[in-house]
């Protein structure tokens, strides 16, 4: 009976130290947040950090430094909604709020991203045809499909390990920074004490920006991965109904969301810079795409610079369009109360994969009908612009409110950062619109 109060393990094995559980390892705890910071730095998004290194040269940088904290709080929020209700964005707007607002927000965002899709496959295909010649579009439609096919074929734990894997390829726009002269004290002091213009050509592209680096269907996207993550995880529950959980897939949330909008930010700012100390130093300011700006730099920083760039092209496109498309469907299914989710079979996810491979299809049509990308990718700024203050406003309501969160309503700094977050939105949004035809 002396043993009764010992231990299982001390009765087994008395000179054996109790084996502790094994810590979680980092490519564990960075998922959704690294995989939606990194799909921000798509195409159309180097477009932008382009156009404003080649026109402005480092004056904006300043914009990333200002944009980091408040991406990183709007994120925080969406991943926590998802893993503590168990349920998408989506699917919290259809709990919390009328049909028509729902069903509003869900169709614009359809629209941008399918808009988005198809400039990304256009911006892919055009980078490749540069690296390798050869048919354009043969190139744009053999992207579509085969994304597609990936994500629905593809066992959904396989799959995300190939998007974080993709996330290598932000690095290529640090490795171009290196292999050209930058002046790192202006970059320094334009970060921290800009010369910020007045000017409506400057205001639009600080919009743009902005607008690039905070896009709805990365909210969308980071709560939609976190509730598929924890359905995939036996052990796992939604935090409302397993609070002990909360302590540590808190603590991962925020490491996992600070290192994947800080790697967005990052790689944003060293392709300004790139283009800023090549284009913009040498007099080319006028860069629609991130075609035009891979094809610039080669005569200018050479053939290295240019593969580098343009390889880098093609790999945050592999990594965005599934982002893109699966946001889209999520956001829709949820709302239409379809099964969705990557982890579930074609069978059993009919409608979500169709709605995948709907938008992938617009997009690819969009190119094949030779549709204008620099236009296409203004009209989707547009609609996100529309889109993203309401859908903001919202998420923060939800993640205030008790009925929804219970216990896990966002604390203070969370509140004041993802309203900041969201004034900043509408600013530009107005600021978007007060600019149209500068």
């Amino acid at each position: 009976m002396a043993a009764a109060g010992r231990t299982v393990a001390s009765l087994v094995a008395p000179n054996r130290p109790v084996k502790q559980p094994e810590r979680p390892r980092l490519r564990d705890i960075l998922g959704p947040g690294l995989i939606t910071g990194a799909s921000d730095d798509d195409p159309s998004g180097i477009a932008t950090y382009a156009q404003a290194g080649a026109q402005f040269g480092y004056a904006l940088t300043w914009t990333l430094l200002l944009s980091y904290p408040l991406m990183v709080a709007i994120q925080m929020i969406s991943a926590r909604i998802g893993r503590v209700t168990g349920v998408g964005l989506a699917g919290n707007l259809r709990r919390h709020f009328p049909p028509w607002s729902l069903y509003g927000v869900v169709g614009l965002l359809l629209i941008a991203n399918t808009i988005n899709i198809g400039a990304d496959l256009g911006a892919m295909g055009a980078a490749l045809g540069l690296l390798i010649g050869g048919p354009t579009l043969l190139y744009v439609a053999g992207f579509a499909v085969g994304t597609v096919l990936l994500e629905v074929f593809l066992r959904y734990a396989r799959y995300v390990t190939v998007l974080k894997w993709l996330t290598v390829s932000l690095f290529a726009y640090v490795a171009t920074v290196f292999v050209v002269p930058v002046p790192w004290r202006t970059v320094a002091l334009s970060l921290v004490a800009p010369h910020i213009r007045l000017d409506g050509g400057y205001l639009t592209v600080v919009v743009a920006v902005l607008g690039t680096t905070i896009s709805p269907y990365l909210f969308f996207w980071q709560a939609a991965q976190e509730v598929e993550d924890e359905r995939e995880d036996p052990a796992a529950e939604p935090l409302r109904d397993a609070p002990a959980q909360a302590p540590n897939e808190l603590r991962r949330i925020r490491l996992d969301t600070f290192v994947g909008m800080g790697l967005s930010n990052l790689v944003a700012m060293f392709i300004i810079v790139a283009t800023a100390a090549t284009l913009h130093a040498h007099g080319v300011t006028d860069i629609q795409t991130s075609a035009e700006a891979a094809e610039a730099l080669r005569p200018i920083a050479g053939v290295f610079a240019f593969t580098v760039f343009a390889m880098g092209i093609i790999g945050t496109g592999l990594l965005t369009l599934p982002v893109l498309a699966g946001s889209a469907a999520s956001a829709l299914g949820e709302a239409l109360g379809w099964t969705v989710g990557l982890a579930n079979t074609l069978p059993r996810a009919r409608a979500f994969y169709g709605a995948i491979a709907g938008a992938t299809a617009v997009g690819l049509v969009m190119n094949l009908a030779h549709i204008d990308p620099v236009k296409a990718l203004f009209w989707s700024a547009v609609v996100n612009g529309v889109v993203a203050v309401p859908v903001m406003v919202m998420t923060m309501l939800i993640a205030m409110r008790p009925a929804a969160m219970g216990a896990f309503v966002i604390g203070p700094w969370l509140r004041g950062f993802g309203w900041l977050a969201t004034a900043m939105m509408a600013l530009a949004a107005f600021g978007m619109f007060a600019t149209w035809g500068d």
